[in-house]
């Protein structure tokens, strides 16, 4: 084996980390393994996995791996939780009206924005000159309250000097990363922009925490090679380069599993679906191509100006929490627990625990649930109020019983401040567990989930449940989630959202509608991946007569894609006619102006080609190819590029990744 290279792909889950070793050469898959996701400390899971996926290769040499590539769901999780690091805010030519629609002092009220006036006009032109004086004394003002910095000015886009400027001053005197929209984007929408840039900035510690974690895992497994990480359009790019950018890997973890999904499929048009612990994300694969969303992925209500592929994700996973609504009506999430089947594989004692909570009378809804810390975490804790210090103080890595935490209302919302902020784990009844009571999934213990399914029946119908009732309810699970992702499937396959009576009859698996046989079937076949697919995705191919592929080792898409993917950059230069014969070339630097429209446009490839070359370079491309795309629009009658009213300039650096 001492002449083989290898790449290895890792995938950071909500549940689980996998890691896969592919044949750099073959490109062949040689061996796959999975640990549970530390997520107090990263890297743990990290080293678990890679050390089991190489233990399976008799006589592997480290030394001879040439790349670790990573997808991760850290970013799209963050922003969805609203989690991030402090960030100040300056806006140059922004008026009271544009910070309103960017939204972001409604989302972040304690986030210090400076407006000043600056800016640029359509043309590129100077609007007014910055107070560089005032912008150093309110920098000097944050002092270490903020860990990073948003630039944002009026057409940046058009003309980037302003923000470049705000830039080089900050970081002279404050040393802290700044984000510059016009980097981010080149759209003109400057309070989206200006959004972009904020939620950018808030997950640079993110990130870098994320890069140092594997890092750490390679230096323990004694490999020098490049890192990569996987961007939310499925390109690569290498780590450094990310932890500036970090808001390009939102929707990381689907945009790896659509790679990995045609990698293991060898199909060209497909519906992927990749259901994992906490969520399941929906994909189009048409002729080759994922289906992007041009105008920018949006995650957790923000609508950013990333390029990212067009996925539908909904809270929906082997982990979402199972809840009784009113009159006994199952929910399934969105948010996750951890399994109380894993629990008790991990902790052993949850058994007895959950026998005491049989034998308990009172505090029906809380019974079956616990608080643990996150997997390899120590505590930890700043800025807690004094009810939320004293709850965490009770945590550790044994579960602690809810019902002797939740004493009252505000234990109550403490608990919840610091599930949000990922300081305690909840567990409880999830489909996992309902899978384990069903024998269609036995890996954890089996025990714990039928005790944890006893509470809940007994809890819904005030009596203990019989074998009959248990298996029922926990079929009713199972029901659920088949048809939860039935739906969102046929959403995505009509590429819009989809309800009636014939949506919901057949995602219940109902074949007629009266005395009509009703069928709601995708054009192409699902692509199934994911931990919990096998359980689930044979019915949902029942039910919406379509053929379901499971690849081998779909299990482990993500990381698979995560090491099958390019490095791929954008750039893109516009040219402006003013209808006088003068022609303006913005988006590369400084406004450029010709007399010749074939001169502009010439100028506008030419630093759209080298941007994106330049980018690919930066991000670890090796010998990148460049395509470009123009769209032109003409003076009326015009017949040559000198009748120029508008062109955009595209281009596209694609290569292989660099590795050692």
């Amino acid at each position: 084996m001492g002449q083989a290279t290898y790449i290895i792909g890792i995938d950071t889950g909500g549940t689980y980390t996998d890691a896969v070793v592919i044949d750099a050469q073959k490109h062949v898959l040689l061996a796959s393994a999975k640990a549970i996701t530390t997520k107090g400390d990263l890297a743990v899971g990290v080293i678990e996995a890679m050390g089991l996926a190489m233990a399976k290769l008799e006589g592997f040499d480290a030394s001879a791996v040439s790349m670790v590539s990573v997808s991760t769901t850290l970013a799209t999780n963050a922003v969805v939780e609203g989690h991030g690091g402090a960030v100040g805010l300056i806006l140059a030519g922004f008026d009271e009206a544009m910070l309103k629609r960017s939204g972001l002092q409604a989302a972040f009220p304690q986030m210090p924005v400076l407006r000043i006036a600056g800016g640029h006009d359509h043309t590129g032109a100077e609007v007014a000159k910055l107070d560089m004086a005032a912008v150093k004394a309110w920098a000097a003002a944050q002092g270490d309250t903020v860990s990073a910095y948003a630039v944002a000015a009026g057409f940046a886009v058009r003309n980037p000097a302003h923000e470049l400027a705000l830039a080089e001053l900050i970081t002279a005197e404050t040393g802290k990363p700044v984000t510059m929209s016009h980097s981010l984007a080149s759209a003109l929408d400057a309070p989206r922009r200006a959004q972009t840039a904020v939620l950018n900035a808030r997950l640079i510690s993110r990130i870098t925490e994320l890069a140092a974690a594997v890092r750490r895992a390679m230096a323990e497994h004694k490999m020098a090679c490049p890192l990569m990480l996987v961007k939310g359009d499925g390109s690569l790019a290498s780590a450094d380069a990310v932890s500036a950018r970090p808001i390009e890997t939102v929707l990381s973890g689907p945009a790896a599993s659509l790679i990995g999904a045609q990698w293991l499929s060898g199909l060209e048009s497909f519906v992927m679906s990749d259901m994992g612990g906490t969520t399941t994300d929906v994909g189009l694969l048409i002729d080759g191509q994922p289906q992007v969303a041009e105008q920018g992925a949006e995650v957790g209500g923000w609508r950013t100006m990333v390029k990212a592929i067009d996925v539908k994700t909904i809270g929906l996973g082997g982990d979402s929490e199972v809840k009784l609504g009113a009159g006994g009506v199952l929910q399934l999430g969105p948010e996750r627990a951890v399994p109380v089947s894993l629990l008790c594989a991990r902790r052993p004692e949850t058994l007895a625990l959950l026998e005491a909570d049989l034998a308990e009378s009172t505090g029906g809804s809380m019974l079956g649930k616990f608080l643990v810390l996150p997997f390899g975490a120590v505590k930890a804790g700043q800025g807690l109020n004094e009810r939320e210090a004293d709850i965490l103080a009770q945590v550790s890595q044994s579960p602690v019983p809810l019902r002797r935490l939740a004493t009252g209302t505000a234990a109550t919302r403490a608990i919840a401040a610091l599930r949000k902020r990922g300081l305690v784990q909840f567990c409880s009844f999830t489909p996992s567990d309902a899978a384990h009571v069903l024998g269609l999934q036995d890996n954890w213990s089996r025990a714990a989930a039928e005790l944890a399914a006893r509470l809940l029946v007994r809890f819904r119908d005030m009596k203990a449940a019989d074998e009959a009732v248990l298996q029922g309810f926990c079929r009713g699970v199972w029901d659920a989630a088949v048809a939860a992702s039935a739906r969102v499937v046929l959403q995505q396959a009509f590429g819009k959202p989809v309800s009636g009576e014939l949506v919901d009859a057949v995602c219940a698996g109902q074949k007629r509608l009266g005395g009509v046989a009703i069928t709601l079937s995708p054009a192409m076949p699902i692509v199934a991946v994911g931990g919990p697919v096998r359980i689930y995705y044979p019915e949902v191919g029942q039910r919406l007569s379509c053929e379901v592929v499971f690849a081998p080792n779909c299990e482990v898409a993500n990381a698979i894609g995560a090491a099958a993917g390019l490095v791929a950059c954008r750039a893109v230069a516009q040219v402006e006619g003013d209808g006088s014969g003068l022609f303006r070339v913005t988006g590369q630097g400084p406004v450029r102006t010709f007399t010749s429209g074939a001169q502009a446009l010439a100028e506008a490839q030419r630093l759209a080609e080298a941007a994106a070359m330049a980018q690919a370079l930066q991000q670890g491309g090796e010998r990148p190819r460049v395509k470009t795309h123009i769209e032109k629009h003409l003076l009326p009658e015009a017949r040559d590029d000198e009748g120029l009213i508008t062109a955009l300039v595209t281009a596209e650096a694609r290569g292989l990744p660099h590795v050692a």
